[in-house]
């Protein structure tokens, strides 16, 4: 990895602290468990370090991180011994004391489906529904075509639906993202 200036590492302590807890928020949305999320967030921001000689504007570093994390995370899934273990936060470590028992609830609800929805539709519904990314920007995350994206899109949805079953009707604003670009 290449050293950084002080400016610039000044620079990227500034981008990590405003971004990391946004970054690690979907992470754990794609993984289910805080520990993996930690993990996938920080292996993101050491490669936007390698990179940050290269990337400056603002825009580009989030869709460079998210891009990042995205790529992690199915390379991850990837891995042999990640099919044979798997870690989860069952229930969430701790209630940020915001939420009522109904919301966590469904909170809850939700990320157990959202676990059974294989790595690639996760991801791709992740994008799309809670980063608010539209088809050619979550292309552009994954490294895929567009058609990818739609396909994947409604298969993971037809999974989550499946996963939910019975639960479905009661699920309805368990997890709620920014709506940064139309969905």
């Amino acid at each position: 990895m290449r050293h950084l200036n002080p400016a610039a590492e000044d620079e990227f302590a500034a981008f990590f602290a405003a971004r990391f807890p946004q970054v690690r928020r979907l992470a754990y949305l794609l993984s289910g468990d805080w520990h993996g999320a930690d993990d996938l967030a920080q292996t993101a921001f050491v490669r936007v370090a390698s990179s940050w000689h290269r990337i400056r504007q603002g825009e580009a570093l989030d869709a460079y991180v998210r891009t990042c994390l995205m790529r992690s995370f199915l390379s991850e899934q990837r891995r042999a011994w990640r099919k044979r273990e798997a870690s989860r936060a069952d229930p969430p470590d701790h209630a940020d004391g915001l939420d009522s028992a109904d919301a966590i609830t469904d909170r809850v609800v939700l990320m157990r489906a959202l676990a059974q929805v294989p790595a690639r539709q996760r991801a791709v519904l992740v994008c799309r529904f809670y980063d608010g990314l539209d088809v050619a920007g979550t292309a552009d995350a994954l490294g895929c075509s567009q058609g990818t994206v739609k396909s994947q899109s409604a298969r993971g949805l037809a999974a989550l639906r499946a996963a939910l079953g019975d639960a479905l009707p009661e699920i309805t604003t368990a997890v709620s993202g920014p709506t940064r670009r139309g969905t």
